[in-house]
């Protein structure tokens, strides 16, 4: 049929999720085209459950988890848009929040049914907790014919259709395949039979054996009706006159076949013996090389872990001498960020809304600190102004501090001309979580939302110049 056709042409739909242990959702059910801020820089598919790495990126939970299940991995999005920097482009276990504002925005989105011939209609949201996974237009496989069917028709075609359907026999209850019904009555122990000779009927098959040996009626054929005799006699009084012939036949081939038996058991003893000393060799050498294979493994183990210990080092090495290279000790850090023109855009079109630079310090022992950037805002300032965010990081010296942080923070965009930097400053409030001692590797940034006007960036202007800018920032050192 033609519903029959349209089915085989389909996939199984996916079960339900509402613990985000799936991937994301399938484009089709939007009723308008994607965004590319709406899909998992992983799967490719609707963002379900969105977490943000720190590099900025968007993934879905379960994407999130599976990239990062065998250790921390590079940020596939960040190397394909040449963003890659670390740390921030690392991603690794707890390094990703969940962006409730993306996740707001998906679920908010027109949404149809993927299903065909269904036309259910609402938002993500409603798709997830309602009908994903419900649909009665699903398309499922039978486990047991692999036919496709959709959900609806799932009962009637288990019942009346299924060539692969399985019945209870109404005489024994055990369970057979549609299919072999008459092979199964052909062995049914309980399948009903009738005696030739009382005419006694539903005896069942098992005790038939035993009925017919008893029943004085039964009558067999004769054991001479092969040359002719068409006589046929009770079964008992034939079984008894044939009993002692068979017997004497019998004990003379028992007797002959006990006497070869045991010459060959003679023969087997020898060998047996034979092959017993060559076992025990065999088996002497086969324990010497097992253990000199397990003494190598023992070996080859050791190593492996060693050279991978060395190489996390190694790694971890690399990390460190670029964060000293890039810090400084003063309080007073310039970030220089090049190619504006493609971060800016990346910002915009939500590929990478925030960037973090790399960590400074207020001295050698002092506060670690960094700032984060969103080229095309953040929160009140989204899409009209740059946003500059403050955020003091987890260091070394960090019981030797007084806490919470308390010390004035100068934020600037430097004029390239020396003319007119924007300066924005603050002093911390100390009651905010992100001026407490560090728990996390960093605390929740706290700063400008409205820092620079975008307008300001985007005429004939001195603050980017060779696709360039430089922020600032000075912390004040007054009372350390």
């Amino acid at each position: 049929s033609t519903s029959e056709g349209i089915m085989a042409a389909q996939e199984p739909s996916p079960p339900s999720s509402l613990e985000g242990n799936k991937p994301g959702f399938p484009k089709k059910i939007l009723a308008n085209g994607p965004e590319d801020k709406h899909l998992c820089n992983s799967c490719q598919k609707i963002l379900r459950r969105p977490l943000q790495a720190q590099c900025g990126h968007r993934f879905c939970s379960f994407c999130f988890s599976k990239i990062v299940s065998s250790g921390p991995q590079q940020c596939s999005a960040c190397i394909k848009e040449d963003l890659f920097e670390e740390p921030t482009s690392i991603l690794k276990q707890g390094g990703a929040f969940p962006d409730n504002a993306a996740r707001r925005e998906v679920e908010a989105l027109a949404a149809v049914c993927p299903n065909e011939g269904c036309t259910w209609t609402g938002n993500i949201k409603e798709f997830e907790a309602t009908h994903e996974g419900h649909c009665d237009f699903m398309i499922i496989l039978c486990p047991s014919c692999k036919e496709l069917m959709r959900a609806n028709e799932q009962e009637r075609h288990n019942e009346r259709e299924c060539p692969e359907r399985t019945l209870n026999c109404k005489y024994c209850k055990e369970p057979f395949l549609l299919k072999n019904i008459k092979a199964h009555d052909e062995i049914c122990p309980k399948y009903p039979m009738i005696c030739e000779g009382c005419a006694k009927k539903k005896i069942p098959r098992e005790k038939y054996v035993d009925h017919i040996k008893f029943c004085s009626k039964f009558k067999a054929p004769c054991r001479f009706h092969v040359v002719g005799c068409d006589t046929s006699v009770k079964l008992q009084l034939q079984r008894e006159k044939t009993k002692v012939a068979e017997l004497s036949r019998r004990c003379q081939e028992l007797e002959a076949k006990v006497s070869t038996f045991e010459n060959i058991v003679c023969v087997l003893n020898r060998e047996m013996e034979r092959s017993s000393t060559t076992m025990e060799a065999y088996n002497r050498q086969h324990r010497l090389d097992q253990d000199k294979i397990e003494i190598l493994n023992n070996k080859v183990r050791q190593l492996e872990r060693t050279v991978s210990l060395r190489d996390l080092s190694i790694v971890e090495m690399e990390g460190k001498m670029r964060e000293m290279s890039a810090a400084t000790y003063d309080g007073v850090f310039v970030w220089k960020i090049s190619d504006f023109t493609k971060k800016r855009q990346d910002a915009v079109a939500g590929r990478a809304p925030a960037m973090f630079s790399p960590a400074f310090y207020t001295s050698k022992y002092g506060y670690k600190m960094c700032l984060r950037i969103y080229l095309n805002g953040d929160g009140t300032g989204r899409g009209t102004h740059l946003s500059l965010f403050f955020v003091v990081m987890r260091g070394h010296s960090d019981a030797l501090l007084k806490w919470p942080f308390n010390q004035k923070v100068t934020l600037m965009l430097l004029d390239q001309n020396n003319r007119e930097h924007i300066i924005d400053a603050f002093r911390p409030d100390i009651s905010s979580s992100s001026f407490q001692r560090p728990v996390s590797d960093m605390n929740i940034a706290s700063g400008c939302p409205l820092f620079c006007p975008l307008p300001k960036l985007d005429s004939k202007n001195s603050y980017i110049r060779d696709d360039t800018i430089f922020i600032k920032a000075i912390v004040d050192l007054t009372g350390l």
